[in-house]
């Protein structure tokens, strides 16, 4: 399909389209059906992820594809809503009628509902990095039981990450057999290999955070990142 197979992709879209529907509707939580611009929002998005997709995003295309449609599906819900309030307030008309506190109350309400949403999408990305995890046999409780205790040693597990996504071969080995490719990457950084294995499960769950779709895991590391 990302080679230019139009049949291919039309016919996996149509295949989906329940999916999309049961997808876009968990978000809106009510029926969706392809009569509604939600399902127009998830259906774009579906063929978004059909073109972003590789091995790299460490899933399936289908746990990929649900991150990407619940992603845009509230992003449009939150755009909707900031422009339904930008038509509704009129500066003159509802200060005079109603007040200013109407519109204090209107832009609360709106501010509640975009942080409604916007732990709806933290929840979903760390959902689908449960996943990705889980095929790499790693799991969260892990992660925080194991993860370095002092910043230099976080600071050095990060670098060895970024490198291993950086360089496209041994990128390709840990995404294809799921394993850190250590004996490659002990030539390659400033770090001894007893530290690599011993962070190993760190390495990897930094690895995979840096080469996907995570933006708000993103933004929890950058400060490891940055330092």
């Amino acid at each position: 399909m990302q080679k230019g197979n139009v049949e291919l992709r039309n016919e996996t879209i149509e295949k989906y389209k329940p999916f999309i529907a049961k997808t876009v509707s968990s978000v809106c939580k009510r029926f969706i059906d392809e009569r509604d611009d939600e399902f127009s929002v998830g259906l774009i998005a579906f063929n978004e992820a059909i073109d972003k997709y590789s091995a790299d995003k460490g899933s399936s295309l289908l746990a990929f594809a649900e991150l990407i449609i619940k992603r845009k599906v509230i992003d449009y819900i939150r755009k909707e809503a900031r422009m339904s309030r930008t038509l509704q307030w009129d500066p003159v008309t509802d200060e005079e009628e109603e007040g200013p506190q109407s519109k204090i109350e209107a832009d609360l309400s709106i501010e509640e509902h975009q942080k409604l949403l916007e732990q709806e999408h933290r929840k979903e990305e760390i959902l689908y990095y449960r996943q990705v995890l889980s095929d790499f046999g790693l799991s969260f409780d892990e992660l925080i039981e194991q993860s370095p205790k002092h910043m230099d040693a976080r600071q050095n597990a990060m670098k060895v990450a970024k490198t291993l996504i950086e360089d496209k071969t041994l990128k390709e080995v840990f995404f294809q057999k799921k394993r850190l490719p250590i004996k490659q990457l002990e030539k390659r950084v400033e770090v001894s290999r007893k530290t690599i294995e011993r962070n190993r499960k760190y390495i990897m769950a930094m690895a995979i955070i840096l080469s996907g779709d995570y933006v708000y895991l993103r933004d929890y590391i950058k400060g490891v990142l940055q330092s």
